[in-house]
């Protein structure tokens, strides 16, 4: 079955080609996440990494999971067309297999969506979460950032690989490509080494309306991921000088940085060594640029934190920031970004 059909099959509520919200922890939550499945596409909440018994992040995935199950008017027992994003470096990943299922079977949600592993850690997990999901149809997304991520995640069981490229918001590979050379390369990949296996590609990173999914799905994904986009929209919880900021920024590829500093100066620099992320230059950025010492600067930031001072927090978003103008709902993006796309089909086939 060709790829975006099956993903019309795995995802009945959805419209072709697939539109995701990416699962930003903090900012995907229940809202954005029904909205989005809501208007066709497929809500990912961002569920966060901590996976020990009695996490708070968990719980608050509880909690969630039930406002989402009730604004889609969800009951018990039905399937929930929503998917979940862990990230899965932190050490508490050796118990997903037991704090994550009764939570995936509770609600039976759509999918499960994997980032930022330790080397070889997916190895197992993807197929147990899949037999426990194998009633409902669990699927199972798997984030990469190079070639090889790809082909791992695809022999570990992964349905959905999601290729993520540089010019994407916050974190993603240090070393990698924009979609525009990743997503044919693991396209021919998938086509030479897993013929004939039914795996669906998704790209992410840089793509901000119907224009970035036409040019997505002619590179050879079938759907397409928006974190930046839906961060400023109504649905989202992020604070209104932040969507202020992002309608604001221009020029995106030269307003924004990859680099590991944003975590350093905010006190996060937990991440993976493969890891970094992309946010606007600030002062903070420049200043440590310039020679001042990141103890200062997270002293700085703590105190203005403290202060309630915006100035100084890290902003994490991706290239196409600069084509941000406005704050609409997540209805909006999806039924906007699909029409653009039939617009572009429509006057590409008749040209």
């Amino acid at each position: 079955m060709a790829a975006r059909s099956l993903l019309k099959s795995w995802f009945p509520t959805t419209t072709s080609p697939l539109v995701c919200n990416a699962p930003m922890f903090g900012t995907a939550n229940a809202s954005m996440a029904a909205a989005v499945s809501r208007a066709g596409g497929l809500g990912i909440i961002g569920a966060g990494f901590d996976l020990s018994h009695n996490s708070a992040q968990l719980a608050n995935l509880d909690a969630e999971l039930t406002k989402a199950a009730s604004a889609l008017s969800i009951k018990p027992g039905q399937h929930l067309p929503v998917a979940v994003g862990f990230i899965t470096f932190h050490s508490s990943f050796e118990h997903i297999l037991e704090t994550v299922p009764p939570l995936l079977e509770k609600y039976k949600v759509a999918g499960v969506w994997l980032a930022f592993p330790q080397p070889g850690a997916h190895a197992d997990v993807i197929q147990e979460l899949k037999k426990k999901g194998e009633t409902w149809g669990l699927k199972a997304f798997v984030q990469v950032g190079t070639v090889e991520a790809a082909r791992e995640a695809v022999d570990h069981g992964a349905d959905v690989i999601v290729a993520q490229g540089n010019d994407a918001g916050g974190h993603q590979w240090a070393q990698g490509a924009s979609i525009v050379s990743l997503v044919p390369e693991i396209r021919e990949m998938l086509e030479r080494d897993f013929s004939g296996q039914d795996i669906a590609l998704v790209a992410a990173g840089g793509i901000m309306d119907g224009r970035g999914l036409a040019a997505a799905i002619a590179l050879g994904a079938d759907g397409i991921v928006m974190g930046t986009k839906f961060i400023s929209t109504k649905e989202s919880p992020a604070p209104e000088f932040l969507k202020d900021r992002l309608i604001s920024t221009n020029d995106g590829g030269s307003a924004t940085i990859k680099s590991t500093t944003h975590d350093e100066l905010q006190g996060t620099g937990f991440w993976p060594g493969y890891v970094d992320g992309r946010a606007i230059i600030g002062d903070p950025y420049n200043e440590h640029k310039a020679g001042s010492s990141l103890d200062d600067l997270l002293g700085k930031h703590k105190a203005a934190a403290a202060e309630g001072d915006h100035s100084r927090k890290i902003i994490w978003c991706g290239t196409g920031v600069g084509l941000i103008k406005d704050v609409p709902s997540c209805e909006d993006v999806v039924k906007t970004t699909l029409r653009q796309y039939g617009e572009i089909t429509t006057r590409m086939s008749s040209s």
